[in-house]
């Protein structure tokens, strides 16, 4: 199998004969890894339950964290999921790379879809099953959206969505998830939304693809799975609580395979999650954090707040001769768009003239960066 390497991996080998300007303290804001601590309530469930690693976890996860996670996704989207509709896993990364393999062992010359630019497991995916793949742009034509060519979608196998989407920031409405869950019962493919951004919203809270598919009268939730993680919601990405969700047909036969691989989490963090997952206020406290660092963002770099995800996907003339720039005169990294998309069919890479900017960190180092950013734009 041949690779890819990572977007940072590409970053590094584009800077790494530059030497930064040493009057600014650096600034690295091209990784989405939150730089919060973990909320101590969540530290001390883990140190509490140290003794638990003397037990062999189960694959199908304690009772006790799908009940939290059953209970996060009715709270949250007012889905009532059966036990067998949920599955905890070890975060969501090694879920988007086993999942595709499960799901088409037995397919013969099998297709995946997703979004473009995207995260790059996706492609990681498509490459371990020797699948073709169908790049779904997200440009300025589309709003960041993926148009729909039905007689593309006809011959999928999978589609992965992703939003919130990273990088892009954009976000689907109800009516248009719905859509979504019509074109994979019409054309028979198997759609899965990767909405780990789902919690990290600026305005009113976004929609899960379980939720438009009760809506539109899909409440076996047929050709569905969403993934999603406390990563981001909770500042702990170290813990690894993810889950995967939805039609139970595909989850059995998934959780049978999941057995043979080995990743089942840890008790004492799964003991941590199962109390990450059943609070809420933690999470409304960064949510400000991130809502307020926009505002910062649209007062230095005139940019549009975003629904949803404490990313910029800003627009610049030259992306990567930008983020050379950046580094070299302002000790600032960034991500090339380009790094995180590929050319598609037609010769177009989405990614190109975009940079992609976290704003993971408190207030004070955001404005900084921010305004370093702003000079070096008018540089």
């Amino acid at each position: 199998m041949k690779f890819e390497p990572y977007p940072f991996e590409k970053l590094n080998t584009l800077l790494k004969n530059i030497i930064p300007n040493k009057d600014y303290v650096p600034s690295i804001l091209t990784i989405g890894e939150p730089q919060f601590e973990t909320p101590y309530f969540i530290q001390q469930a883990l140190k509490e339950n140290t003794n638990l690693l003397q037990k062999y976890p189960k694959t199908t996860g304690e009772v006790s964290l799908r009940e939290a996670q059953r209970g996060f996704f009715k709270k949250r989207f007012g889905v009532e999921l059966s036990d067998i509709q949920i599955i905890p896993t070890f975060g969501t990364r090694e879920v988007l790379f086993n999942f595709p393999q499960f799901l088409l062992f037995d397919t013969k010359e099998p297709t995946i879809a997703f979004t473009n630019p995207f995260y790059q497991i996706y492609e990681g995916a498509a490459i371990a099953t020797r699948s073709k793949t169908i790049h779904l742009n997200l440009d300025e034509t589309n709003n960041f959206k993926p148009s729909i060519d039905e007689k593309e979608l006809a011959k999928c196998d999978l589609v992965i969505l992703n939003f919130p989407n990273n990088p892009t920031t954009a976000t689907l409405s109800l009516n248009e998830l719905g859509e979504w869950v019509y074109l994979a019962l019409k054309h028979d493919f198997v759609l899965l939304n990767d909405e780990c951004y789902s919690e990290i919203y600026t305005d009113k809270p976004i929609p899960s693809l379980l939720e438009a598919a009760v809506r539109v009268g899909n409440k076996d939730f047929k050709n569905l799975v969403v993934i999603n993680s406390i990563s981001k919601r909770s500042s702990c990405p170290g813990l690894r609580s993810g889950f995967i969700a939805g039609d139970e047909k595909i989850l059995k036969g998934y959780m049978k395979y999941r057995t043979y691989i080995g990743c089942a989490s840890p008790l004492p963090l799964q003991s941590a999650a199962t109390i990450a997952w059943s609070d809420e206020d933690h999470v409304s406290v960064f949510r400000e954090i991130y809502k307020n660092n926009f505002k910062i963002a649209k007062e230095i770099l005139n940019i549009e707040i975003p629904k949803a995800t404490f990313y910029i996907w800003l627009k610049v003339e030259n992306a990567i001769e930008f983020t050379k720039k950046l580094y070299k005169n302002y000790n600032v990294k960034v991500l090339p768009g380009e790094y995180l998309a590929r050319v598609d069919a037609n010769g177009k890479n989405p990614g190109v003239g975009y940079i992609r900017i976290a704003l993971v960190e408190d207030e004070e180092k955001t404005t900084d960066a921010l305004m370093r950013i702003k000079e070096c734009l008018n540089g």
